[in-house]
């Protein structure tokens, strides 16, 4: 009896702990039961069996070039007459016997170069309708004459109908079949969440029909390898001859257009980049509709504010993006847009940031009048301007970085960390400026300074400090001497190729009081 009742008193000491423990947390709130997991796919097998059949192969190729019209009317024959009649002090006799009858028989044969076959590319696509359009990237089919497109089934169509946007990476090429083929269709990238699970699709070194799972890692990469970019990041596995294929959901859908990988070995490390579905369908549309995208343009360069240069340009409470550049003769430009000013609304909305900005001009109709508004020196201003199309050339071709070494002529500003010059025509025309151009220029920046630190560089020209205009060395050190070293100094720069930054340089306390 006794040996039941200390039984009973272990019982309810457990159950008095257990309400203590457990009970306690679920009668104040603070223990929630997880939601039920679903349950586990043992195969993907039948998303497979619907996706395989709509993605292809797609092999670019190029028409043949003859090399000997590039070698004169004859060929090679009259790269040798050439040679020895611009050296005519070398008689043949000289040479040795295995050149010389070689250039004998080489004089007597007729020469005729084969044809060479430019470069070959390879890469994956999707069917998005059953009369033959496929959806690939832009550097799949780029400059190719003609795309040889493979089906699952082994069924092969040899198309010339490409066209393509090369700003989003993004492509469609169109085949004759007189009988409906499988496709897919698109899906909504902005309702996949990180850690849904997808498949990606494609021929990986040229293994046609490749398989691989994974998740989305990430969404809103912006990696500037496109002028316009929205990539789904995936560590689903992506390798070369991947490019084109479709990462699609669980519902067969397609969420993303398989594109680039970033990787230190050329291969697979886990990080997949695809072109959310939302921006492929847009670009698709446009492209079977017109043949090409058209885009409002207002020719500008723009970047994004750090948050402390925004504040001490006060724009704490509200945002904006910096006019890096303006393009001479475009509508900025007429509408009296400059370097340095902040656009902070397009027509009454609030820009939050870069993407955001260019996203709404690429947008908007073309020959529409819109307004701007901008903060310039402090004030706000109010500036229409007109939406032209934006050329096509805008964003793909690159200029030529200059600013070789400058002649040893400058002072030495030990707060920043930088030697800076007063510019001479000479000067100028190192740096890459027009000769006519005045200002103070940095000709070094000393590593680990407060100024590479800021990413300053060699070449950049001083325009203001602390908003205060700077045109001579003597103004930059007075600017600098008036300086609040504990909040830094803002810095407004231009570049040689003409584009305005705003740099907070962070100057530690003992640096300051030197002179």
């Amino acid at each position: 009896m006794r040996r039941k009742s200390i039984v009973s008193i272990c019982l309810a000491a457990i159950v008095l702990v257990g309400v203590v423990l457990v009970g306690g947390p679920l009668l104040k709130g603070q223990f929630k039961t997880p939601a039920p997991l679903p349950q586990e796919l043992t195969s993907y097998r039948d998303i497979v069996k619907t996706v395989l059949p709509a993605v292809v192969s797609i092999e670019r190729r190029f028409k043949p070039v003859a090399h000997s019209k590039s070698q004169g009317a004859d060929g090679p024959r009259s790269e040798t007459r050439r040679f020895f009649k611009e050296f005519p002090g070398l008689p043949k006799d000289q040479l040795p016997e295995e050149i010389r009858k070689f250039f004998e028989e080489f004089e007597k044969q007729p020469f005729l170069m084969p044809e060479w076959p430019r470069q070959r590319g390879f890469g994956s696509g999707f069917l998005i309708d059953p009369q033959g359009v496929i959806v690939t990237n832009y550097h799949v089919v780029e400059s190719a004459d003609e795309v040889l497109v493979e089906l699952r089934d082994g069924r092969k169509f040899t198309s010339k109908e490409i066209k393509s946007d090369p700003k989003t990476d993004l492509a469609i090429v169109r085949i004759q079949t007189k009988e409906p083929l499988p496709y897919l269709k698109f899906g909504d990238s902005d309702k996949m969440e990180i850690g849904d699970r997808v498949l990606a699709v494609g021929a990986p070194f040229g293994l046609t029909g490749t398989v691989t799972a994974g998740i989305v890692s990430a969404k809103g990469r912006n990696l500037h390898l496109n002028m316009y970019e929205d990539f789904l990041q995936t560590d689903a596995a992506i390798n070369p001859g991947n490019s084109g294929g479709p990462l699609v959901n669980l519902q067969g859908e397609v969420i993303g257009v398989n594109s680039a990988i970033k990787s230190h070995s050329g291969g697979w490390q886990g990080v997949g980049l695809a072109i959310a579905s939302n921006l492929a369908r847009d670009i698709t549309t446009r492209l079977l509709k017109e043949g090409t995208v058209h885009r409002g343009y207002l020719g500008i360069s723009i970047k994004d504010l750090d948050p402390e240069v925004a504040a001490r340009l006060d724009l704490d409470k509200q945002t904006g993006v910096l006019v890096a550049k303006v393009w001479e003769g475009s509508p900025a430009a007429k509408a009296g847009l400059k370097d340095g000013d902040i656009i902070t609304a397009l027509d009454g909305k609030p820009v939050k940031n870069s993407r955001e900005l260019q996203n709404a001009v690429t947008a908007l109709p073309l020959n529409q009048t819109v307004s701007l508004t901008v903060l310039r020196d402090g004030e706000q201003k109010e500036l229409k301007v007109t939406i032209a199309e934006q050329p096509a050339e805008f964003g793909v071709a690159t200029g030529k970085l200059q600013g070789p070494n400058a002649e040893r002529q400058s002072d030495e500003l030990d707060q920043l960390g930088v030697e800076v010059a007063e510019l001479t025509p000479e000067l100028a025309k190192q740096f890459g400026y027009k000769e006519d151009v005045q200002g103070v220029v940095i000709t070094q920046v000393q590593p680990d300074s407060p100024a590479a630190d800021a990413g300053l560089r060699r070449g950049m020209l001083l325009v203001k400090v602390d908003k205060k205009p700077i045109k001579n060395i003597a103004a930059v050190r007075a600017a600098l001497a008036k300086a609040a070293a504990e909040k830094g100094v803002l810095l407004q720069v231009r570049s040689p190729e003409g584009a305005t930054d705003y740099v907070l340089v962070k100057i530690p306390a003992a640096a300051s009081q030197k002179k």
